[in-house]
């Protein structure tokens, strides 16, 4: 959940072991258990839900587990009280860093997260401090299969309100303004296709390189100790991997 949409981020991710599929869907959870409390177990009439409901179901996330989710939500006994946060800051050599957070303790979150952008070349910033150099877009991508045509797909999705089509090694990705990420979906769900991310992300809008090895390393560290924290839900950069 970090970073722009490329496929070999993608692929990693579907590679990875039980454990670290079991930490995504906990998450997940999460922010179900968010949306429900936001808005209603409805889907139909809740938009946001719906949305989380689409990103379970793209990182595989089973029926089931997203019922229980939603159940256990909406039941008069679920005690759990989360709130979004947002960070911002910045990785070694400036790269531009957005940890999106939800935590029923905003003092332990502040702290963790301080300590990663201390320890691995960074440093923690003020809200806004690096927001403007991102833009929030839908973001779907479709693998590459057989029965898939490019030009079908470009069409379906620029007529259901799509802004962007790109091809890229194997897979399709479609980019939509926030407003018009829903309906996008939801059309392209109808017709049958099957995503492998389908959510609103932040993407920037330039990039930055880093070559020295230490910093790559240091970078990456501190991507990957995000990722393991309980509290993190996405973390968005600018680093050109």
């Amino acid at each position: 959940m970090s970073g722009h949409s490329k496929w070999n981020n993608i692929k990693h991710k579907k590679e990875k072991s039980d454990a670290q599929k079991a930490k995504i869907y906990t998450k997940i959870g999460r922010e179900l258990a968010v949306a429900v409390k936001a808005g209603g177990p409805d889907p139909s009439i809740n938009g946001k839900l719906k949305d989380v409901i689409a990103k379970a179901r793209a990182n595989n996330m089973p029926n089931d587990n997203i019922k229980r989710c939603i159940d256990k939500a909406a039941g008069a006994g679920d005690n759990d009280n989360y709130e979004d946060i947002v960070y911002e800051g910045y990785g070694p050599k400036g790269v531009a860093v957005i940890v999106e957070a939800l935590t029923d303790n905003r003092n332990r979150s502040a702290a963790d997260i301080r300590h990663f952008f201390d320890k691995f070349g960074g440093n923690l910033g003020t809200n806004g401090c690096v927001s403007f150099m991102f833009d929030k877009l839908g973001v779907i991508l479709i693998e590459k299969k057989d029965g898939i045509d490019e030009e079908t797909l470009m069409m379906e999705a620029l007529d259901a309100g799509a802004s962007d089509f790109n091809e890229e090694d194997e897979i399709y990705e479609i980019i939509t303004e926030e407003a018009d990420f829903g309906a996008v979906r939801d059309a392209l769900e109808e017709k049958g296709y099957e995503f492998l991310k389908a959510e609103v992300s932040m993407i920037p809008q330039t990039y930055t390189q880093l070559t020295d090895e230490h910093d790559i390393l240091m970078m990456e560290k501190l991507i990957e100790n995000l990722e393991e924290h309980d509290d993190v839900q996405n973390i968005y950069h600018n680093w050109e991997e």
